[in-house]
């Protein structure tokens, strides 16, 4: 039977992580990709636990701090940039396998394919 993950809310020890068959979530510190990109089936939310997260849209910049919380609808193009922050990514199980390839394979010019693959696109 599966069981419930339940989290602290405290600033040390170990990360939280819960990987579900629809849901992904990862406490996370650092940045995200530096370049504009969306995902075109794919919604993705940050909540901030410490620091800041720095968002820029194709109309916009936006800085949220501890306590809020950043939806982005699939289609929207996105970057962010992590300052000093501890924070949760909640995302799909697509966009889990996208980040972790992205990490893997560091070199630029396979990522516009690795996008591609997971219904997202580069779009810097």
């Amino acid at each position: 039977m599966r069981e419930p993950i339940i989290g602290r809310a405290e600033s040390g020890g170990e990360r939280f992580s819960a990987i579900g068959d629809s849901l992904v979530i990862h406490e996370w510190r650092g940045s995200g990709p530096a370049l504009m990109h969306v995902h075109h089936g794919d919604d993705e939310a940050w909540h901030v636990l410490e620091g800041t997260l720095k968002f820029r849209f194709v109309d916009r910049e936006v800085s949220v701090g501890a306590g809020q919380t950043v939806f982005v609808p699939a289609g929207v193009p996105h970057t962010y940039e992590a300052v000093s922050a501890r924070y949760l990514i909640i995302l799909t199980p697509r966009l889990a396998s996208l980040i972790a390839e992205l990490q893997r394979t560091r070199d630029p010019e396979k990522q516009p394919a690795i996008y591609e693959t997971h219904e997202s696109e580069l779009l810097e």
